[in-house]
């Protein structure tokens, strides 16, 4: 037993206990979606012009989100999944009307890649068809994966 200050650190910051392996193992497939989304938008950024680039990044940025939402929940069904990341995707567009998004993307240029600028109407097509492509693959994922008691 430990004595003195060792044993009042004890005492006052118990260790917490592991998180399941089934936690982890559940939440696994959502990261490593999130790092291929991540990756395959800053390709797609470095790679394509706008025309094609930026409504495939646009509706990346919904499938990143979706990504995170499963993360975050591994359990939510894929369809509110969806509706989430296009409801947040959305949220943000129309936060460009604003000039807060603008001001901070001069300020922080990483805040661009998370916020952008400028209003586009044509981005909240880009959000849907992603909200759509994720909820189908999560939906697709689920099926596939291994079959639950």
């Amino acid at each position: 037993m430990p004595t003195g200050a060792l044993a009042i650190v004890s005492r006052m910051s118990p260790a917490s206990p592991p998180p399941p392996p089934g936690a982890l193992r559940a939440r696994l497939p959502a990261a490593l979606a999130a790092a291929a989304t991540v990756a395959a938008g800053l390709t797609i950024r470095a790679v394509a012009g706008g025309g094609f680039g930026e409504p495939v990044g646009d509706a990346l940025y919904t499938v990143l989100v979706h990504t995170l939402i499963v993360l975050a929940r591994p359990r939510v069904p894929p369809a509110r999944a969806a509706l989430g990341a296009l409801a947040l995707s959305w949220a943000v567009e129309f936060f460009q009307l604003t000039p807060v998004p603008a001001a901070l993307s001069a300020a922080i240029p990483a805040a661009g890649l998370v916020l952008g600028s400028t209003f586009g109407a044509d981005d909240l097509c880009a959000y849907a068809a992603g909200a759509v492509l994720a909820g189908a693959a999560h939906t697709w994922a689920r099926h596939m994966g291994p079959s639950r008691p």
